[in-house]
């Protein structure tokens, strides 16, 4: 991988993160249409991954803390309920990632037919919640917004989310919506939600890359590409994070499903 490659690559990854179309699958496209080599791009993507998430948590510092020092006072008040309410909203993704890792993570050697699936379906997700949310009256008088069943449900979404092309936010943004959550609420909480178990899942990830025979990871991406492609994905992503939140909070869905659907058809009618 040049190192030029690994700047895109970092940036596609940094900029579709927040938004609802599939940063995963975004990766795996550009990757077919850069050339770039298969071997060692999973600990690549890692690697990207990574540093957006600390982009998160860069951006959401504050909001944190606030939640570790509620927490730390030893009473249910409104930052331990919310702290709950994401405990609740890992429990299906756990279960995926434990049962399920090595099914999920053949789907990443599947080409990118799956991300083109995967994007319709991002789509009609995306599309339904545009079309039901307004039609469908929940109580909202939860507290922080959100009810337990309704994170459940949320975290539903997130490990069915795991597949390339499926996108995370856009799937638990959408599949909150339509369970009754308001918008504003859905897009701190969607973020949020994922950082232990990716924050987790990563460092494993991380270890295992620097742990490998002969440093496998460096030998087969490079360091340089590997350095680029983090801080392009960091600094994008701290863009995006700031910026893209505010869209997904205002805009329709409706146009992000556009974009997937568009896509993922030609991903499955040119077969890239």
């Amino acid at each position: 991988m040049e190192w030029w490659q690994a700047l895109v690559l970092g940036m596609v990854q940094g900029l579709t993160e927040f938004l609802p179309v599939s940063s995963s699958g975004h990766l795996m496209l550009v990757r077919e249409l850069l050339g770039v080599d298969g071997e060692g791009f999973l600990d690549f993507t890692v690697a990207v991954h990574f540093a957006t998430v600390v982009s998160t948590v860069v951006v959401f510092r504050k909001v944190i803390v606030e939640l570790l020092k509620g927490l730390f006072k030893f009473r249910y008040n409104d930052e331990t309920d919310y702290v709950c309410k994401i405990i609740v909203s890992m429990i299906p993704v756990g279960i995926v990632g434990v049962f399920f890792k090595d099914s999920v993570e053949a789907l990443f050697g599947n080409g990118v037919t799956v991300v083109g699936i995967c994007l319709l379906v991002t789509a009609f997700l995306l599309l339904l919640s545009d079309l039901l949310a307004s039609r469908l009256h929940y109580s909202n008088n939860y507290r922080n917004g959100i009810s337990y069943w309704q994170a459940f449900v949320v975290g539903l979404g997130q490990a069915f989310a795991v597949a390339p092309g499926l996108s995370r936010s856009g799937t638990t943004i959408a599949t909150g919506l339509v369970a009754g959550v308001k918008r504003d609420r859905m897009a701190q909480f969607s973020f949020l939600m994922v950082l232990v178990p990716i924050i987790g899942e990563q460092l494993l990830d991380c270890l295992d890359m620097l742990v490998s025979p002969a440093g496998e990871a460096v030998a087969s991406v490079g360091a340089l590409p590997l350095i680029v492609g983090a801080v392009s994905a960091f600094l994008s992503g701290l863009f995006a994070c700031k910026v893209m939140i505010a869209i997904v909070k205002k805009a329709k869905l409706g146009w992000f499903a556009l974009y997937c659907a568009v896509i993922g058809v030609a991903i499955l009618v040119f077969g890239f």
